[in-house]
């Protein structure tokens, strides 16, 4: 299953005058704290195992993370909890992506579009939070199939 893909975004209604890599960022951020909460999968960590240790030593962005999996997030990314949390939060009920309402919500005074949010590791120490409480109440609620 693919959850979302970079192409999905810039071979859409995509600014003008942004790089494509912009279009990955909101995807990188989300895969990368589900790799730094232990819920990748073996076959992620397998196959990218040089890039994850890079990415866990912060020597490459969560944006360029995701760039260097075909700028796409799909479940053989993710273990079993992962994929539940994913479909929970990234996806959402219906496509209505509770990940990127949060998102919009720790952004939006900094950009006018998602696109426009810096591929940083200072922007994703201000989301990482923000999912993790998400995940944590994902959890306590018996991990329901949405949020």
């Amino acid at each position: 299953m693919k959850y979302d893909d970079a192409s999905w975004h810039y071979d859409g209604e995509f600014p003008e005058g942004l790089p494509r890599s912009a279009a990955a960022t909101h995807i990188g951020m989300f895969l990368t704290w589900c790799v730094l909460a232990d819920l990748a999968s073996e076959e992620l960590l397998d196959d990218a195992g040089e890039d994850v240790a890079q990415l866990m030593q912060r020597e490459i962005t969560p944006g360029a993370f995701i760039l260097l999996l075909d700028g796409a997030l799909v479940d053989d990314q993710l273990d079993e909890e992962g994929n539940a949390f994913a479909v929970a939060y990234y996806a959402g009920e219906d496509d209505d992506s509770p990940y990127v309402d949060d998102y919009v919500d720790v952004f939006d005074e900094d950009a006018e579009e998602i696109y426009e949010v810096a591929d940083s590791w200072s922007n994703f120490d201000r989301i990482a939070p923000h999912i993790r409480e998400r995940f944590d109440g994902w959890r306590a609620a018996g991990s329901p199939s949405y949020l």
